[in-house]
C-alpha cells in the first residue's frame, strides 16, 4: 500500500523536493539546509498524522453531507481540468505577468531569490 502511495505522489513531490534539496545544498551551513528539509518534512508529514489521528471522524460525517460528496468530487475534478487547460493555454503565465505588473514588489522579490540561487547565465 505504501509503495502504491509513493508512486502516486512522486510526480507531485519529486520536483518540489529536488528544488528544496538544491537550495538546501547551496546554504552556507549544514544546519540551515537541514532546517529547510525539516520544515519541508513537517509540512509533508503533519497532515498525514492529523488525518490518521482523526480517522474515526470521517465515519461520523452527517448523512446530509454524504449525499453531496459525489457532487463535490465532480466539481473539484472540473476545477482541476480547468486549471490544466489554463496551464496549457498560457492563461496562468498571462495572469502571473499581470500580477507582476500590478504588484511590482512581488516581481522584485522573485528576482532577488532567482539571483541568489541561479547561476549568472540565467
Amino acid at each position: 500500500m505504501g509503495l502504491a502511495f509513493a508512486i502516486r505522489l512522486t510526480p507531485c513531490i519529486g520536483p518540489i523536493l529536488a528544488a528544496i534539496l538544491a537550495v538546501a545544498a547551496s546554504e552556507a551551513t549544514v544546519a540551515k539546509g537541514a532546517g529547510m528539509l525539516a520544515v519541508y518534512s513537517l509540512g509533508l508529514g503533519v497532515p498525514f498524522i492529523v488525518r490518521g489521528a482523526g480517522r474515526g471522524t470521517v465515519r461520523r460525517v452527517p448523512r446530509r453531507f454524504r449525499k453531496s460528496l459525489g457532487l463535490v468530487e465532480k466539481a473539484m475534478g472540473g476545477l482541476l481540468v480547468l486549471t490544466g487547460i489554463a496551464f496549457l493555454t498560457g492563461a496562468v503565465s498571462q495572469r502571473a505577468t499581470g500580477c507582476s505588473i500590478t504588484f511590482p514588489m512581488l516581481a522584485r522579490s522573485g528576482e532577488s531569490a532567482a539571483h541568489r540561487y541561479l547561476p549568472p547565465n540565467h
